[in-house]
């Protein structure tokens, strides 16, 4: 619900805020002295909360915003903020009146990189005209470009991906061992998304295989991680046109330029024995 805030000299105003990750988690505070349920979502009381700068325009740049606070309450756990669970949350910045409970959006966007910063966090906001940024020009090069088994790799995520429990646990080298059913070495590159435990809803990287375990690229909270616990496992690719073509067999599909020549081309000049 949109309404006109500000339009008297006296007005039940407060700012709600909230964070929605790519777990699926929800959480919703307001700086209002008591809770607040709008649209089906009850904002926590969060005063501390201070908006200090706004501003939007119509231009393509992104809008600058500057908020203290909005990671520093009780619901929001420091272990979950270590971990990456707030790593591109969707946030959503606006007004409420605390009496009629209209509100109105003021800024959308996604967080950033999140720092920690004297005894708490910081976080960057980024808002939705981001997006206008980027260059969608694709660029040469010997690799693909493509993330695998998306749109542009194009072939089926299910085919390559399973579930697997935990059989071991190597703490020193933050690897696990999974009984996966195929050989460790074709999630190199790939991805553990865990389902249950310490780490559920976290997807973490495959950076190493060693023998048959699995190095990831998070730390892992090895004294909460139980042999059992099951995890999505996606296998890897390492963008080579090789690769593609004889593990996979979709070099028709290969999104890069393996055989182009390089620029080290252009820096050669004739010589007498050439």
């Amino acid at each position: 619900m949109s309404a006109v805030f500000f339009a008297s000299e006296l007005e039940g105003v407060a700012t709600y805020w909230r964070i929605m990750r790519r777990d699926g988690v929800t959480l919703a505070f307001t700086s209002h002295n008591r809770p607040l349920t709008f649209e089906g979502i009850t904002h926590l009381a969060a005063p501390g909360m201070l908006p200090s700068a706004i501003r939007r325009t119509a231009r393509l740049e992104r809008d600058s915003v500057e908020v203290q606070g909005i990671l520093a309450h009780d619901a929001i756990a420091e272990s979950d903020l270590e971990d990456g669970r707030y790593a591109e949350a969707r946030v959503t910045i606006g007004l409420v009146d605390w009496e009629s409970l209209s509100y109105s959006s003021l800024f959308q966007g996604t967080l950033g990189n999140v720092s920690a910063e004297d005894h708490g966090f910081t976080a960057e906001l980024r808002s939705a005209k981001a997006a206008l940024e980027q260059d969608f020009v694709p660029r040469t090069s010997p690799t693909c470009r493509a993330a695998f088994c998306d749109a542009a790799c194009r072939l089926n995520p299910a085919s390559f991906t399973r579930i697997a429990k935990i059989s071991a646990v190597n703490a020193d080298a933050n690897s696990i061992t999974f009984d996966a059913g195929a050989a460790a070495a074709a999630f190199l590159h790939g991805q553990v998304r865990w389902i249950d435990g310490a780490h559920a809803g976290i997807t973490m990287r495959v950076v190493d295989v060693q023998g048959g375990a699995l190095v990831l690229d998070q730390s892992i909270a090895a004294n909460l991680l139980e042999s059992g616990q099951r995890a999505y496992l996606r296998e890897g690719c390492d963008h080579t046109v090789s690769t593609c073509a004889s593990r996979f067999g979709n070099a028709a599909n290969f999104q890069g330029e393996p055989f182009l020549p390089g620029n080290d081309l252009l820096t050669r000049y004739p010589t007498s024995a050439s």
